[in-house]
């Protein structure tokens, strides 16, 4: 009978940490989706989308508690130990790093309501660029919690540099409009901050990507990018030479 018991209470503890897996992931699915709900309201300058995405934040911020509460629940009753305890505590800092992420989705909308009353800088092509970078790196992140994979975190460390590099050309650009029409100076004003937005963004992918790595492998690479990436290419090459050339072909 006690026998039973314990197998009764531990796939009650998997079931919950089915659905806090499946929490997570609804949530990142609903910041990928605000970030492109947001970037389209700014680049088709369609403030009915902006409006969507300050009302849409509400279901992230919803999904928040429902995880916070069901981690404090979980610690709670189960009291996990090693493996199982690091999988919640991450979760506890993942939920805020997306948290924050729908509400630098808000910062946009709201920033292209103030845009979309003026007349249009430039094309947008960069920004856009930057929003696909950071959605990619927000799915692959999750991807990597729910899956344990170190690997993929690396990887999405890794592409956090060409999400900061875009940030920089978008900076530089806007400035040079800025310094030669200073009649431009509000709504540049405003499309830096849109950049700066998508820039943290990446940046709270990463940090989810980071934590997954402590969780997995005990390593903190906070702050390392430049070294995991010369490590992951070196691992490349490495491969490559194992591999030999490839085929001749005729």
């Amino acid at each position: 009978m006690e026998t039973s018991r314990h197998k009764h209470l531990s796939s009650e503890f998997e079931d919950e940490l089915s659905d806090l897996r499946a929490k997570l992931l609804l949530m990142a699915s609903k910041v990928e989706g605000l970030i492109a709900t947001a970037t389209d309201a700014l680049v088709e300058r369609d403030s009915a989308k902006a409006d969507l995405v300050l009302v849409r934040d509400k279901e992230v911020d919803a999904l928040e508690k429902e995880v916070d509460e069901l981690c404090i629940r979980i610690l709670a009753l189960r009291q996990p130990a090693a493996t199982d305890l690091r999988h919640i505590t991450t979760a506890l800092k993942i939920v805020t790093d997306l948290e924050r992420m729908g509400d630098l989705c808000v910062n946009i909308a709201r920033a292209t309501l103030e845009i979309n009353q003026e007349p249009r800088l430039k094309p947008y092509v960069d920004l856009p660029t930057m929003a696909a970078a950071v959605r990619d790196m927000v799915r692959q992140s999750l991807d990597a919690f729910v899956d344990e994979n170190p690997d993929l975190a690396k990887q999405v460390v890794v592409n956090d540099v060409a999400v900061d590099r875009l940030y920089d050309k978008v900076f530089h650009e806007i400035l040079t409009y800025m310094i030669e029409s200073p009649a431009t100076i509000s709504v540049a004003t405003r499309l830096l901050f849109v950049a700066r937005h998508l820039e943290r963004m990446g940046d709270h992918a990463t940090n989810i990507a980071e934590q997954t790595i402590f969780m997995v492998m005990g390593a903190d690479v906070r702050h390392e990018k430049a070294k995991l990436r010369a490590a992951m290419q070196a691992e490349a090459a490495k491969r490559q030479t194992e591999a030999g050339p490839p085929p001749a072909t005729n």
